[in-house]
């Protein structure tokens, strides 16, 4: 993968609102009823990213999840990053 450009990432960031931006990571908190609902998210996470061969940093607090993206491999950001945000906005419904 090759790393995004700073004009890529702030068109790219534009499809995925709720993700912030941090040097060279994307992460956003995910809030949940509970913890078994929250796990429930996690492990749906895991299955996405096991399939794309792309994982996040998972932070896990009660009912809140926080996700943090970056490509290591590319030293940055890159399409995959902002793809998998994507997929995990949809798996938890927003």
């Amino acid at each position: 993968m090759i790393k995004l450009s700073s004009a890529q990432i702030k068109t790219s960031l534009a499809d995925v609102p709720a993700w912030h931006r941090k040097a060279s990571v994307i992460a956003r908190t995910f809030e949940f009823k509970d913890f078994v609902a929250a796990m429930k998210f996690v492990n749906a996470v895991a299955k996405a990213a096991e399939r794309a061969w792309h994982h996040p940093d998972i932070d896990i607090r009660w009912n809140k999840v926080t996700l943090a993206l970056t490509t290591h491999d590319a030293g940055g950001l890159t399409g995959k990053d902002f793809a998998l945000a994507a997929k995990f906005d949809a798996l938890a419904g927003r």
